[in-house]
């Protein structure tokens, strides 16, 4: 047996001196060099005592040895758990104390603070993203040969933490299989090739900058131009090295804001690809017309990947998300009957293949109310398929809000918002930001004779929550609007903050 998804990713690199990542300071890693570090911390897992299966906690800024700990993982039959570094200690306790990681990786300025919320027998190591830390320093030590362990295809690769809105966060196991049929499909609808440079400024902490963009880019041998994150001088620099672009959809909204950006800088560029946010309709109209290059958007989450994109070739439609990948079904369903509907009714989006997860972390009952013994993942989304077989999204049934690619669960801030001086019940919702997709905006009523402040309430959240849940503003109401059930009527909440704010 082979190391399923490592060794279609990276085993025919071994001894590659092609590029594989290029950093803004100039330096080059090979594919031979980024392996054999891979190869060396895989080594120093092996002395700390992990076996296969144990979790590996990584909270730490983008760095080309951050993202060697992936392929670590994946070579040593680890499971890799990535935590977003915006991410407090206080939210870091319930995701290490669910996954129950057996090593967690951080940044050496939060070493204290996360020591303090490991149990016995956990080690904690540190890196930086200039590449230094207790990490580094052993990896230094140990031995760049390590022969990948046997995986199979059902075994885990990742564990990716996700929420909606009731509940706890849920961990989403990702197999070996499901991260490789996704990219090997990605990767043939788009294009990929040794001969693409992709222009890489996602984090790698989420799905689309790790699982697609650099399973993609690994699996037909490119290079990637390895940014820290979105800063528009060096984006704009780096444009005329690179053939793709993947992004959200404020990479391009910031973009089109900037008069350096023009048709000529980007006429060698092949592909722009956008998607963990809405891609408003005059943002795909506005690009095209400076550029001449209509972006194409696709459809997935946590759980699945992607599960649906525009064409490569054909029309990449506005407001549509395009059709099922190869090997994906799709249908849509009635929420309440579960019954599939004909194309143009509006229904619960349902999706089956071998990019669907294996179910949440120690979750068996909520892994059995989204997915079907037949295979098909309720995605939560409500879609709409037209006559020519175009996937719309229209709505969520649930009331995650997406902003700048990230899932927030707003129960989380009603409910510390509902703990603060002065606040009788909150509620908050999402509505639509032209920069982030999404934009947090909280309601609330005060408690009997108070009068809390706004400004007051977000200064004491902002300490307490990490910087992209932050609500853009709080409105202060008499009350909240309800159906006769009683039950707050977010839709109404969400009508009215967005005609405030536009």
């Amino acid at each position: 047996m082979t190391n399923h998804l490592f060794d279609r990713l990276f085993g025919l690199h071994a001894t590659s001196d092609a590029p594989f990542l290029l950093l803004p300071d100039g330096d080059v890693f090979s594919y031979r060099d980024f392996l054999a570090l891979s190869a060396r911390m895989a080594n120093v897992f092996a002395d700390l005592g992990l076996e296969e299966g144990d979790r590996v906690a990584v909270q730490t800024g983008k760095s080309a040895q951050a993202l060697a700990i992936y392929a670590a993982c994946l070579r040593a039959g680890l499971v890799l758990l990535p935590l977003n570094t915006a991410y407090t200690p206080s939210e870091l306790q319930y995701f290490i104390g669910d996954a129950e990681p057996g090593l967690v990786i951080c940044d050496p300025g939060k070493q204290d603070a996360i020591a303090s919320l490991l149990s016995q027998g956990t080690t904690l190591l540190t890196l930086d993203t200039q590449g230094a830390g207790s990490l580094m320093t052993r990896a230094q030590a140990a031995s760049a040969d390590q022969v990948p362990l046997p995986c199979g295809p059902d075994a885990l690769a990742a564990i990716l933490y996700t929420s909606g809105t009731t509940g706890r966060s849920k961990g989403a196991m990702l197999s070996h299989d499901n991260l490789l049929s996704n990219a090997q499909a990605l990767a043939d609808l788009w294009r990929f090739s040794d001969s693409d440079v992709l222009l890489h400024a996602l984090p790698i902490f989420h799905t689309h900058g790790l699982f697609v963009a650099v399973n993609v880019v690994a699996l037909t041998g490119g290079a990637m131009l390895f940014h820290p994150g979105f800063e528009i001088n060096a984006i704009i620099e780096d444009l005329p090295r690179a053939t793709a672009l993947m992004g959200v959809p404020t990479f391009y909204t910031r973009l089109l804001d900037d008069d350096r950006f023009t048709k000529d800088l980007v006429a060698h560029m092949r592909l722009f690809v956008s998607g963990s946010a809405p891609l408003l309709a005059e943002t795909h109209t506005e690009f095209e017309s400076r550029t001449g290059h209509r972006i194409l958007e696709r459809y997935g989450m946590t759980e699945t990947n992607m599960n649906v994109s525009n064409p490569y070739e054909g029309a990449r439609r506005a407001g549509t998300v395009g059709f099922p990948l190869p090997g994906v079904d799709l249908r849509i369903t009635d929420p309440e009957t579960d019954e599939a509907l004909p194309d143009g009714d509006i229904g619960m989006i349902e999706v089956r293949g071998p990019n669907v997860f294996k179910g949440y972390w120690r979750m068996p009952e909520k892994t059995a109310e989204e997915l079907r013994e037949n295979g098909f993942f309720i995605t939560g989304d409500l879609g709409q398929i037209d006559a020519q077989g175009y996937l719309s999204i229209v709505g969520r049934q649930k009331d995650l809000i997406i902003s700048g690619g990230y899932n927030i669960y707003p129960k989380e801030i009603e409910v510390l918002l509902d703990t603060l001086p002065g606040v009788g019940e909150s509620a908050v919702v999402g509505v639509p930001d032209a920069d982030f997709g999404e934009a947090v905006i909280a309601a609330v009523v005060p408690a009997t004779g108070a009068t809390p402040d706004p400004e007051t309430l977000l200064e004491a959240l902002r300490p307490q929550l990490a910087r992209f849940k932050h609500p853009r503003a709080i409105h202060i109401l008499d009350e909240l609007p309800r159906n006769t059930m009683g039950k707050v009527q977010k839709n109404v909440l969400r009508e009215a903050f967005t005609e405030k704010t536009a």
